[in-house]
């Protein structure tokens, strides 16, 4: 979901499971990323209906996609991706001509930073949002996030 008037685009690595089987990003009840993004700009994004979420990120500049196109992976870690091949991120500046920022969602994603860097904008490594991320606390995670959305200047609620 990146639309021409995105700022910030948080890339996640490949949809689990259960974002596979809802055809969602971030379905899964325990991933932090719906909530995070609550927490960030002001409004319970949770309970809404997964359009609805989309809308409000896409009005607030944010858009969402995932630096693997296609992959070979048993369960739903990324550890476990073999065989991948990366969406076509050079498309970005093109598809998004206002955005200033990438977000590399985790570790995962983050292995392509060394392209997104290449498009001569700011580009950052969240902590995963996936609750294999357990180290990490929500208020961690949200310390870590918040930091990047401002730096990016983007409006938080």
């Amino acid at each position: 979901m990146i639309g021409r008037h995105t700022r910030l685009v948080v890339l996640g690595s490949f949809p689990g499971a259960a974002s596979l089987a809802a055809g969602q990003y971030y379905a899964h009840p325990r991933n932090q990323f719906w909530p995070l993004l609550s927490a960030l700009l002001g409004e319970d994004l949770v309970p809404r209906p997964y359009a609805q979420r989309l809308q409000r990120l896409r009005a607030h500049g944010l858009g969402l996609w995932d630096v693997i196109a296609e992959c070979r992976r048993e369960g739903s870690l990324d550890s476990a991706i073999r065989d991948l091949r990366y969406n076509d991120l050079a498309s970005l500046r093109r598809r998004a001509p206002r955005l200033v920022a990438v977000a590399h969602n985790g570790g995962e994603s983050a292995r392509a930073m060394r392209i997104t860097a290449e498009l001569g904008l700011a580009v950052y490594r969240l902590p995963s949002s996936s609750p294999a991320n357990a180290s990490w606390s929500f208020e961690r995670k949200l310390a870590a996030w918040r930091a990047v959305f401002q730096a990016c200047g983007m409006p938080l609620g």
